[in-house]
Order: C-alpha cells, then sequence, then structure tokens
C-alpha cells in the first residue's frame, strides 16, 4: 500500500515538474487565499495543458434490443441461463430439472457421512418443532394438532425444493399471529371453528400463491420495500403483542379479549383479577424462568446450544408427568386435551373461495406470505452467507410458495424458514435439507404414535415456550445502531412498533412502510446538489462543505447533482440551480470578485434521465444564456448520452459543452476565459 502511494506521489511531483501550468496553478491558489479571491488577474493565468477528451454517446440501439437488456437486468440480474451456454441438448434438460429441484444436485453424492450429521440436527430441531408447533397453532387460534400437521408435510417439500442447507422451516410465531389477528376480525374461532379453520387454509393457498407467483415472475424486489428499520420496529412489537396474549395461559384467564393491542389487552388482565389461579401462575412462573435460564446459557456458551434446543420438550414433558400425577387438571391448569392421530388428513375440500370471504383470506394471505417470505429468505441467506454458499432468492420464493400451497391442501397453515429452529439446525451441524426430513419423519412418529401423550400437556407451559421464543425478535442493538445512523430510519422503526402495539399489527406494519415509502420519494424529489471546489494542485474535484482544502474556482460554478433526473425531481433540480447561480452572482457583486461565466454540471450520478430531464437541461442551458453564462456537462453517463443524442441536443451543447470530466471541462474553458476582458 505504501509502495502504490508513493507512486502515486511520484506521479504528481512529475506532474508539476514537468507542467508549467500547474506551477502556475498552484501559484495562483496561493494567491487566491491570500487576496481572499480578489485577485482576478491570478486566475487569468490558470491555463493547464491537459488533454482533453471527446465525450461519446453510445452505440445506438434498437428499441427491442434496449428493452431485452433492461427487462434482463430488471428480472435476471443474476443470469440463471448463463449455466446453459454451449451445452448440449440433454445437459440442459439435466440442469433445468436441477434447477427445479435442487435436491438433484447434491443427492447423487450424499454420503453417510453427511446423513450422520443431517440425522442428530434433524433429531434437535424435532425436539424444538414439536411443541413450537402445538404452541403456534394455538397463536393463531387453530387446533393445537394442525401445529403438527404443518411441521410434517412442508419440510418434506421444502427438502426437494429449497437451495438452503440449514433452513428450518414450519410455523412461526409473526405468521401466526396476523393470520390469527386478520381472519379473526370477521370470523370467530370459538362460535365458527370450522368456518375459520376453512379460511386459515385458504389464506396459506393464497400465501403459497403470492410466494410462487414473486419466484417464478422473479418479483423478489418487492419483499425489499420491507426495509431493515420496519421489519426492527415490526418484529420488536410483534414479539411484546405475543407475549401479552400468553398472560392469558400464564395467569389461567378464561374470559380473554380478542383484541390485539396493549391497552386491551392490559385492561383485560386487571379486569379479569378474579380469574386468576395461582397454581398456574407458579407453574408458567417457573417453567418460563427455566426456558429463560437455557437460553441464557446457549447465549453465553454457543456449544450449548442444545441445551435451549432441548429445554421447550423438556418442559412439555416435565409439565406433562406432573399435571398427571398431581391431578392439576382438576385444580384449575387448563391442558390441551385430545388430540387427533394419524396423519395429515386432505384438506382440499376445504378451501373456501366463497366472494363473502375471498377478499379476507386473499389479503390475509398476501399479508402473511410476504412477511413469512421476508422471514425465511433473510433467515436463509443469513446462514447462507456464515457457510459461504449461495442461495437463489427466486428459488426460495417458489419453494416456499409450493410448500405452502401442497400444505393448504393436507391440513396446514402458513409456514416459513423460522430463526430460532435454523439457528439450532446450523448448530447442530446440519450438512443439507436431509435435517428437514428427518425432522419430518419424527413429526410423524409423534402423529402415529405418541399423541395421547400429549393430553394432560398444560397449556401454561406452551405460553411460557411461546415467550421465550418471541423475545429473541427484540433487536434493541439494531435498534440502537440505526437510532445512530438515521434519525429518518429510527422513526419508521419507531412507528412499526408503536403502531403495532397501539393500533393493530397489519396497521403498524402499513403506517411503517408508507413512511419508508414517503422518505424514498422525498429523497427522489429531492435530491442532494453539492457545490464542488479544486484541491490544490489537482484536477481533483469535491464537495466543498466536506474538504475544507478544496477552494472555489473564479469565473466557475460547478455543481454536482447526485441523484438520476426524472419528472418527480425535474422541477426542483432546476430551481435549485437557478438559486445557485442567484446567490453566486449576489455574492459576488457584494464581495467584487469575479462573476460566473460557466455552470458545470457534474453529472457523474446521474445514472438515467427522462424526457422532463432532458427538456429541464434544454431549457436551463437557455435561460443561463441569456444571463451571460453557458451550461456545460461533465461526465454524462450512457444513458445520459443517449437520451441527448435521441432528443438532437448534442449539437445544441458544442464541444465546448461537455466534457469527459470536471478538470477537463476548467482546463479548457479558462483558455477561453482568459481570451475574455
Amino acid at each position: 500500500m505504501l509502495g502504490t502511494l508513493n507512486r502515486v506521489e511520484d506521479c504528481h511531483v512529475s506532474s508539476l515538474t514537468n507542467n508549467s501550468g500547474l506551477f502556475e496553478e498552484s501559484h495562483c491558489f496561493s494567491s487566491m487565499e491570500d487576496a481572499h479571491h480578489t485577485n482576478q488577474n491570478c486566475f487569468l493565468s490558470l491555463e493547464m495543458e491537459m488533454e482533453v477528451h471527446k465525450v461519446m454517446a453510445p452505440q445506438p440501439k434498437t428499441f427491442l434490443l434496449e428493452f431485452r437488456d433492461r427487462v434482463k437486468e430488471i428480472f435476471f440480474p443474476d443470469d440463471p441461463f448463463r449455466q446453459f451456454k454451449g451445452q448440449p441438448t440433454r445437459m440442459k434438460w439435466l440442469l433445468t430439472t436441477q434447477y427445479v429441484f435442487p435436491i438433484l444436485q447434491w443427492g447423487p453424492t450424499y454420503s453417510f457421512k453427511l446423513f450422520k450429521s443431517d440425522i442428530i440436527s434433524g433429531l434437535t430441531i424435532a425436539s424444538l418443532a414439536i411443541p413450537q408447533g402445538i404452541s403456534y397453532a394455538k397463536l393463531a387460534n387453530l387446533p393445537p394438532i394442525i401445529g403438527l400437521y404443518s411441521s410434517f408435510v412442508p419440510p418434506l417439500v421444502y427438502a426437494v425444493l429449497g437451495s438452503s442447507r440449514d433452513l428450518a422451516v414450519g410455523p412461526v410465531s409473526i405468521a401466526s399471529l396476523i393470520l390469527g389477528a386478520m381472519l379473526r376480525q370477521q370470523v370467530s374461532p370459538v362460535t365458527q371453528p370450522v368456518l375459520y379453520l376453512q379460511l386459515a387454509f385458504t389464506a396459506t393457498f393464497f400465501a403459497g400463491v403470492v410466494q410462487a407467483s414473486l419466484g417464478v415472475l422473479r418479483l423478489g424486489f418487492i419483499i425489499d420495500f420491507l426495509s431493515k428499520a420496519t421489519l426492527v420496529g415490526f418484529m420488536a412489537g410483534a414479539a411484546i403483542i405475543v407475549s401479552l396474549q400468553q398472560l392469558k395461559s400464564l395467569l389461567g384467564i378464561e374470559h380473554f379479549t380478542h383484541n390485539m393491542g396493549l391497552v386491551p389487552v392490559i385492561g383485560s388482565v386487571f379486569h379479569r383479577r378474579d380469574e386468576w389461579a395461582w397454581q398456574t401462575i407458579l407453574m408458567g412462573v417457573c417453567f418460563l424462568g427455566f426456558l429463560l435460564i437455557t437460553r441464557h446459557i446457549s447465549m453465553r456458551k454457543p456449544k450449548l446450544f442444545w441445551v435451549s434446543a432441548a429445554a421447550p420438550l423438556a418442559s412439555v414433558i416435565i409439565s406433562t408427568l406432573l399435571v398427571f400425577a398431581f391431578k392439576a387438571q382438576k385444580h384449575g391448569i387448563s391442558v390441551i386435551g385430545h388430540l387427533q392421530e394419524g396423519l395429515n388428513p386432505p384438506s382440499w375440500n376445504m378451501l373456501n373461495f366463497d366472494s363473502t370471504y375471498l377478499g379476507l383470506v386473499a389479503k390475509t394471505g398476501a399479508v402473511t406470505g410476504i412477511i413469512s417470505l421476508t422471514e425465511g429468505i433473510a433467515v436463509g441467506r443469513t446462514f447462507a452467507a456464515l457457510q459461504n454458499y449461495q442461495v437463489d432468492g427466486n428459488k426460495e420464493m417458489l419453494a416456499i410458495g409450493l410448500m405452502n400451497v401442497a400444505g393448504s391442501c393436507t391440513s396446514c397453515y402458513v409456514t416459513t424458514g423460522a430463526f430460532s429452529r435454523s439457528a439450532v439446525n446450523h448448530n447442530a451441524g446440519a450438512k443439507t435439507a436431509v435435517s428437514n426430513i428427518v425432522m419430518a419423519a419424527t413429526v410423524m412418529v409423534t402423529l402415529l404414535l405418541l399423541m395421547p401423550l400429549f393430553f394432560y400437556t398444560p397449556n401454561v407451559v406452551l405460553g411460557a415456550i411461546i415467550i421465550t421464543a418471541v423475545i429473541g425478535l427484540m433487536d434493541f442493538p439494531a435498534a440502537i445502531a440505526i437510532w445512530k445512523v438515521d434519525k429518518v430510519d429510527f422513526l419508521v422503526c419507531l412507528s412499526a412498533f408503536l403502531g403495532v402495539i397501539f393500533i393493530s399489527v397489519q396497521d403498524g406494519l402499513a403506517i411503517a412502510a408508507g413512511i419508508s415509502l414517503l422518505k424514498v420519494l422525498l429523497q427522489i424529489t429531492r435530491p442532494n446538489t453539492a457545490l464542488l471546489g479544486n484541491l490544490r494542485g489537482t484536477h481533483i474535484y469535491c464537495n466543498l462543505q466536506h474538504y475544507k482544502d478544496a477552494s472555489r474556482v473564479p469565473g466557475f460554478l460547478i455543481l454536482s447533482i447526485q441523484a438520476p433526473i426524472y419528472f418527480l425531481n425535474s422541477t426542483y433540480i432546476r430551481e435549485r440551480i437557478s438559486r445557485w447561480v442567484e446567490e453566486e452572482e449576489e455574492e459576488a457583486h457584494d464581495n467584487k470578485t469575479t462573476t460566473p461565466h460557466y455552470v458545470v454540471l457534474d453529472m457523474s450520478a446521474v445514472t438515467a434521465i427522462d424526457t422532463s430531464g432532458i427538456s429541464v437541461l434544454t431549457e436551463l442551458r437557455s435561460s443561463l444564456s441569456k444571463r451571460g453564462l453557458q451550461l456545460v456537462l461533465a461526465n454524462p453517463l450512457g444513458e445520459v448520452m443517449g437520451k441527448l443524442q435521441r432528443a438532437d441536443q448534442i449539437q445544441s451543447f458544442g464541444t465546448d459543452g461537455l466534457y469527459l470530466t470536471v478538470g477537463e471541462a476548467v482546463a479548457s474553458l479558462s483558455s477561453s476565459l482568459k481570451e475574455q476582458p
């Protein structure tokens, strides 16, 4: 690195030694500093011997060719078809099959050594998935058995279609919460349990269709509209709401509010003090403390990950034995009760597309589908980065979508990759998606043989398991980092958080997404413009506010436009440049210094322009010309030059109106300025 710096320094020394013009430039800037930019004769000696390169317009393309390239860049930025180039037809069919079914890529080379790692991780996540599946189903107001069904079929589908080695799929708390909250607005799970179950399966079907469509159409960028700030605030608010909902189980309250807001829940807790059961509270506090301690141990010592992974199942077993031994169900502790034995029954006949509820299930499916998709892909990419392999986002969307479509037909509700289970899967040493198959096989054995054992499982323990799981969703360090970096992003985060806990889950998410979009619109409609100056002894021009060593160049107003020019911001850019010119002329008049003759626009950051932008540049050139100023464009990029060429505006700027860099523009135009009286 030092050698490189020395070579650069030597290069600058050589140029200063061999270029008398640069000597004059250095002397000139020194004089300007001494005279506070009032010595105009000094500036007139600024005549740099610098080669000027011609600005070239890109080769013209036909509309179809340009449209093809644009579509390819938008929808196929990863160029998934490059692997097919130069391959025979048979190999193309094989590659296509492997692309659709990733299991065919690693399946032929699968070994017993890999299986030993996968079976350990699969059994480990099964011990976590079984109690969590039962708990999350109750969170969605569904029968507990639905949670186990959702931990059986979807993992099998994902193992065939998914591309992540570490993702462990199944029900998750956030999707369960949203599904239950949105469906319960119109249908009661207590008075209309069959209809509610039908709508849950139908919403799952719509969620899968939305997810698979995003993958097929390669519209994965849509999920990027949920920024990190939005997700951090939303997850924290949802975690609090989920935890508060578990007070019903932890306190033994039978008549609990159906509202999800903070105020109604707290009000219901204190209005139902007569229903509090000390036996339930005691058991809940003990097992919640046990689960939190095991979670803390695993966080402090990652090698002991199995402690927190096994704790939920251990809690279920111990609490079930205690209830059975002491007949606690007769002393105020509610239990799960009978669970149906057997594998998933088909449910395609329960899909309800009645027009009365079609809007409800479509909206619920879209919201839960996008949220669960965002979580699943984020988790998959996180662990893929740790293992140094790639996860194809569009293939993941297709896999998760088809997984949910299949699940809706086999008595499952919305599933995705859960962070807690995936972390356990990763730490347990999972090598391939076979760990999901092992987990599904374990759940299958449970469904066939072990269902009667859950009869005495207390609901209070399920509530404690849920609370322990969602605590990890509250990422306080991320919120603090957002506050330090961007206050507007923190406002988005806070809006999502407060909206979820005080209004509703979906409204909080909508408010945060709306503020994020408003922020983006403001950044587009009000782009940054900066006044540039020259670093003495160089041809480098930078922001005068950032670099105090930079100096103004008399006779030049050099501005940087730091955004594409569209119809949304073209008027603002024109007005802002006009204001720069007016302020410069007023300052020159007050200080009796050189008035600007050239307005140089650094177009390096203008990556795109539309017809409104072209019109603004044309109008600016005309209006500045009337004031005796010339508009100069420096480093116009290919798309800008292409649009100027098609608009027949390149000739109007002339050879002295287009330059490759700001330095070349100043060097070339300085000689013209010297000849002026």
